[in-house]
């Protein structure tokens, strides 16, 4: 008690305000005043700040951290919060009730409040890739970068910590990191992430952000740099290169040159990392509500071939590619009115003309069925998993736009309030009227589709069409057994 009281009249030690550009050998931060960065305390949730209250009421440095702090500084509205601190997984355990601890190669802890979720993460250092490591070699600190120095209570706090494996990471034989739970100090932190923008530290209750790396100035010339050497954080993390194509496409930003110049080299790394961890970046990319920009990035730097290579015969044709621009606008569009937007939309949008190709294929000369659309459907996702792995769980919706489509064109009274009547029907219903922008589609059936949702019971009678589909066969039912035929004849016996 006696701890906290003094800490909240006091507050803490401000470090010195010596600029730095790129790491430090002094390990000082830059630090900013609320004149200086002009962030509003109330633009950061209250959750945010209360784990940053919570911790450091209980002793231990707490920061809010990364892209939240970067967005504030761009007047943007973080939509998450991430809490760096110098407290353990355990430590930040013991502070919040309710919380927990994730993660095998970076451990983090949940804390949660209501239905916001704040992650909490340990200061960490420069890593050492354990002596041992399948094809993994020493890796230094970056080149630009040189170790940073810590007052005596940093290095008190620190050499109590526990280290997860050691003081050592685990690295592949192309030096991506493996395994990473080295814990250090703020200063070591920054310097190890990705780039420069999303290492800045933002303390809530001195209003004050603090930059080892100079990225507030980065920020305000609206430039991607990357910590360190490139060459070296790319084979760490070859997801970086997709960041870097991210933010720049999101933000609008330039890539700095020497940040951009080894990706065209080192692009062919993405191809050995885990197909649900590109997922996930492309999916931070495509729903990034600048997913138009994102994409001419990635194809900028030709990233594209190793994460998503059909983008390229898509946008090289002009039919699909109509279809595919609008269906990413479109996704912006919602996404920048706070609407709701869904994944599974989206890849049954960018996969369409893929899977139609290989229908086509499939059919050859004869006439489609429905063996031929399951077939073709099942191909195509099974294709499109290779590179992005697209959870088994989204097929059965985009299979149902898929097919829907062909649904779509019946318009009898038994056929159009079955249709009427899916949950799935209003993301049927977009997918025809998107094709029929494009001329993809009839327009005139996308036009009756929209009228027959809101027409009252009398008009809907009105607008019904005859059933034109073939008319499946009867089957004759099969007499069970035991019954006698025509002649009266009982059924054989069978052998108890």
């Amino acid at each position: 008690m006696i701890r906290q009281f003094i800490k909240r009249v006091f507050g803490k030690k401000t470090p010195a305000t010596t600029g730095v550009s790129n790491g430090s050998a002094a390990g000082k931060p830059r630090v900013y005043g609320k004149a200086e960065h002009k962030i509003n305390r109330a633009d950061i949730s209250s959750a945010a700040l209360k784990t940053c209250e919570g911790l450091q009421d209980a002793g231990f440095d707490a920061f809010v951290v990364g892209g939240a702090v970067r967005d504030l500084l761009l007047h943007r509205h973080p939509k998450d919060f991430d809490v760096a601190t110098s407290a353990t997984p355990e430590e930040v355990r013991n502070v919040f009730r309710r919380s927990r601890i994730i993660g095998r190669r970076f451990r983090i802890v949940h804390v949660l409040f209501g239905q916001e979720t704040i992650e909490v993460s340990t200061f960490r250092a420069q890593h050492a890739v354990a002596e041992g490591a399948e094809g993994a070699e020493e890796a230094d600190a970056p080149a630009a970068v040189a170790a940073p120095e810590e007052d005596e209570n940093s290095r008190r706090r620190h050499r109590r910590k526990p280290m997860d494996d050691g003081v050592k990471a685990r690295a592949d034989e192309h030096g991506r990191l493996l395994r990473d739970n080295v814990f250090g100090s703020q200063a070591e932190d920054a310097i190890r992430r990705d780039f420069t923008m999303n290492a800045l530290f933002y303390d809530p209750a001195r209003e004050e952000v603090w930059d080892y790396v100079n990225g507030v100035a980065d920020v305000a010339q609206k430039r991607v740099v990357m910590i360190g050497e490139p060459i070296e954080r790319y084979r760490e993390d070859p997801v970086r290169m997709l960041r870097a194509a991210r933010l720049a496409g999101k933000l609008g930003f330039t890539i700095d040159a020497a940040t951009e110049a080894p990706i065209a080299e080192l692009g062919a790394l993405l191809d050995n990392v885990p197909t649900a961890r590109i997922y996930d970046e492309m999916l931070k990319l495509l729903l990034s509500g600048h997913a138009t920009n994102c994409i001419a990035r990635l194809r900028a730097l030709g990233l594209q071939q190793h994460v998503l290579p059909v983008i390229d015969s898509l946008l090289s044709n002009d039919n699909s590619r109509a279809f595919v621009e609008l269906a990413l606008r479109r996704t912006d569009e919602r996404i920048a009115a706070d609407k709701g937007v869904s994944p599974t939309f989206l890849f049954a949008a960018l996969f369409w003309f893929p899977m139609q190709a290989r229908l086509k294929k499939i059919v050859g000369e004869g006439a489609e069925n429905s063996l031929h659309w399951h077939t073709a459907m099942d191909d195509t996702l099974d294709y499109q998993r290779k590179t992005l792995a697209i959870p088994r769980r989204l097929d059965a919706l985009i299979k149902e736009i898929w097919i829907s489509q062909t649904r779509l064109t019946q318009r009898s009274k038994t056929k159009a309030y079955r249709m009427l009547s899916l949950p799935s029907f209003r993301a049927c219903y977009d997918f025809l009227a998107l094709r029929a922008e494009v001329g993809n589609a009839d327009p005139e059936l996308a036009t009756w589709w929209e009228q027959f949702q809101t027409a009252s019971d009398d008009e809907r009678e009105e607008m019904l069409l005859p059933d034109t589909s073939p008319r499946k066969k009867r089957r004759r039912r099969r007499k069970p057994a035991g019954e006698g035929g025509r002649d009266g004849g009982s059924a054989p016996e069978v052998a108890a």
